[in-house]
């Protein structure tokens, strides 16, 4: 059985949560605790040299680590991941818009505000972020209104890469209400089967 090291209310780790619902893949959760430092125990740099979370222990001495390239092995020969060459590669173009030009603004915005409670040191850093969100988010406003989902009529794990920090985006002072494509693919997501909300009780 897959073992999951990480924290439901993290972003890249609820990604792989949905993932292995939407799959149904058996599998164990391991809460870690960044904010203690736990990701820099021996124990967990001999899995993520790194001291990041997810990783993935697919068997003893296998570990995947970075959330993007733990769904692309999860999705790996389902309805999840296209086989087309063309398809599979807009997919990873989400993936890696998601990392470069959507997380690092989104994410770390509500890093700095909910979980450090926007310190003082850090309010120009949280307000520097504000506006490369809002552009991140516009472009996925306007890709959700050509089409259901980001490849088409279905999901995929640009999908799911995408929702994980979307969702909760006002957690970081974005204000979600004028997209309103974003709030009609929220719709759409949920209803997804195996769908879980984001919460350390839903492990």
């Amino acid at each position: 059985m897959y073992k999951v090291y990480g924290d439901m209310l993290s972003g890249n780790c609820y990604k792989i949560k949905l993932i292995m619902n939407f799959l149904e893949i058996e599998h164990e959760w391991i809460h870690i605790d960044i904010l203690t430092s736990e990701t820099h125990m021996d124990s967990f740099r001999m899995m993520n040299p790194n001291a990041r979370i997810p990783v993935l222990k697919i068997n003893e001495g296998k570990y995947l680590w970075e959330s993007n390239a733990i769904l692309n092995y999860l999705a790996q020969d389902t309805i999840y991941l296209p086989t087309d060459r063309y398809e599979k590669s807009i997919a990873l173009q989400w993936q890696f818009f998601e990392q470069y030009s959507h997380e690092p603004y989104i994410a770390t915005a509500r890093y700095i505000k909910k979980y450090l409670g926007l310190p003082k040191n850090r309010e120009g850093e949280y307000l520097s972020k504000q506006e490369g969100g809002h552009k991140a988010l516009s472009l996925m406003e306007e890709q959700l209104k050509k089409s259901k989902f980001f490849l088409g009529d279905k999901p995929t794990i640009a999908d799911i890469c995408l929702y994980a920090y979307t969702h909760v985006a006002e957690e970081g002072g974005f204000s979600l209400a004028e997209y309103r494509n974003i709030q009609r693919w929220f719709s759409d997501f949920v209803l997804i089967p195996g769908y879980v909300k984001m919460d350390r009780e839903n492990v």
